[in-house]
């Protein structure tokens, strides 16, 4: 088993739950949590058990970003170089979010702010509590929104929608999120673990590598030119018709009864 100290990280029925867990800062994000976060997001990735991941957090926040008092350390040192802390800790977690061969859902439990509200657009199904809102708050401070912010936003609800957001900071509610279509479901915050839970077992019962390159193609969708992209399906529905889990849907399918897909 492992132990972390600022997440709380548990496998079960085939669905791993990585939740921030430093309450008191509304899990704002510190190195110490950073390095929690990689070791279990490598975890993950090669575990052969895990099939669905689930990513939340602990307390009445999801996530406020970056801890400012963790990046300024004692005071005495040299102002962090804020590319470096980027390069180092949030890019390797958005792209292990978006390039992980299985699905990600995002409980956001609160207020999903800065990077927080990034991480939540880099994961492939959002459930939000009605309580939470989403916040980009980079323009107060003179930034821009960063961890996969500027990809995953405008993609999610269009530019207009995107730009607003960015200049002016402004809160956006759950329920808010979900009409634009930034999110797939605001629900009741009593019910928002058991939901998040229940679909994440669904999805560790189905397809994986399926699933994988549904999520693959989907991302590179917006990138990639038409033809190519007609391409990239055939290609993919080349590798998947020979896999273990199509020969296994089709045969239930078949027999009317039940798959039991294995992942691969």
């Amino acid at each position: 088993k492992m132990i972390f100290n600022n997440i709380k990280y548990h496998v079960a029925n085939g669905t791993a739950v990585l939740t921030l867990n430093l309450p008191e800062t509304l899990n704002s994000f510190t190195v110490a949590m950073h390095e929690d976060v990689q070791a279990a997001m490598l975890d993950v990735r090669t575990n052969a058990q895990v099939r669905c991941l689930v990513i939340t957090g602990e307390g009445r926040g999801f996530c406020a970003g970056q801890d400012l008092k963790d990046l300024m350390g004692s005071g005495t040192e040299e102002p962090a170089e804020l590319g470096e802390i980027v390069e180092k800790y949030y890019n390797p977690f958005v792209r292990a979010i978006m390039t992980l061969e299985k699905p990600v859902i995002c409980a956001v439990n609160g207020v999903a702010a800065g990077a927080g509200a990034s991480v939540a657009l880099a994961c492939d199904i959002v459930l939000a509590a009605r309580s939470a809102s989403f916040v980009q708050v980079f323009c107060k401070i003179g930034l821009v929104p960063d961890s996969g912010g500027t990809w995953n936003l405008p993609r999610a609800v269009g530019l207009a929608r995107a730009k607003g957001l960015a200049l002016l900071g402004d809160k956006l509610t759950a329920e808010q999120a979900e009409s634009w279509g930034m999110i797939w479901q605001c629900v009741d915050d009593d019910q928002l673990m058991g939901e998040a839970i229940k679909l994440a077992e669904h999805l560790a019962t189905q397809p994986t590598k399926g699933l994988a390159t549904i999520k693959k193609l989907l991302n590179e969708s917006l990138s990639t030119p038409m033809h190519q992209q007609l391409e990239n399906e055939r290609l993919a529905m080349r590798m998947l018709g020979q896999s273990n889990d199509y020969k296994e849907g089709v045969a239930a399918f078949m027999g009317k009864r039940k798959p039991e897909f294995k992942g691969y």
